[in-house]
């Protein structure tokens, strides 16, 4: 199967990785993002770059107007940072999280969503994070937990237009984003595997796609705990600095 795709988030890491497989696959593909020399790498290998920032509504509007229709739609674009709450609430930091992983999610569903016809496919990339509150993540944990809110009730309203909707929610990934992080990270999927996974999932037309699953099945098991245990387990991991 080929198409035309347009992958949000494109000039580094998960979605540049799957830009670049999904080219390789045949596909006509759009890979948007802020990064003007990075974008221009992926020109070399065959992919048409969009170069704005995902917070901007209307430069996505503007560009919008000059693509076809889209038989798969991927937002990926986001960002993410910790909050020590101990030190204070950083609101701004909040502030940024959210607009980037949530409202320009918002703008780029404004932009593009109409480019999708009858059955095609979109896909919204949030995080495993969302199945259990973590040490330090409540900027980006929320923005995710938003993310799966906004996936399920797009799902009902996009039926009758006979548009899917899939989530992804992938595990600790192998890219720059998490090479920042400073703790350790259970299960780390290389980038190369998580796109193979993505790919797989969304061609086989799976409304949810998660991974890796051992990892998903620790998160899952640990949320199903009674609040003072969690407490008591996610205390220990604040008190050592850790973010697993």
């Amino acid at each position: 199967m080929s198409g035309r795709v347009l992958i949000t988030g494109a000039s580094s890491g998960l979605g540049r990785q799957l830009a670049m497989d999904y080219r390789q696959a045949g596909w006509q593909v759009w890979g948007c993002g802020r990064d003007g020399e990075r974008l221009a790498q992926l020109a070399r290998d065959g992919i048409t770059p969009l170069q704005f920032d995902a917070r901007d509504a209307a430069a996505m509007a503007e560009v919008a107007a000059s693509l076809p229709p889209l038989d798969l739609l991927i937002l990926n674009a986001g960002n993410c940072e910790y909050m020590d709450v101990a030190d204070g609430f950083d609101g701004e930091l909040f502030a940024r999280v959210i607009e980037t992983n949530l409202i320009a999610t918002g703008h780029a569903l404004a932009a593009f969503l109409p480019l999708l016809g009858e059955g095609a496919r979109l896909a919204i990339v949030s995080s495993s994070v969302s199945w259990l509150p973590l040490p330090r993540a409540e900027a980006y944990g929320a923005s995710k937990a938003a993310l799966d809110y906004l996936a399920a009730t797009l799902r009902l309203d996009l039926k009758a237009r006979r548009i899917a909707v899939t989530l992804i929610r992938p595990g600790f990934v192998q890219t720059p984003l998490t090479a920042k992080n400073d703790f350790p990270m259970p299960c780390l999927v290389p980038v190369e595997q998580a796109s193979r996974l993505i790919m797989t999932g969304l061609a086989a037309g799976r409304h949810q796609i998660h991974f890796p699953s051992r990892f998903i099945w620790l998160l899952r098991a640990l949320g199903a705990l009674p609040v003072w245990l969690w407490l008591r387990l996610g205390s220990s991991l604040v008190s050592k600095g850790r973010h697993s």
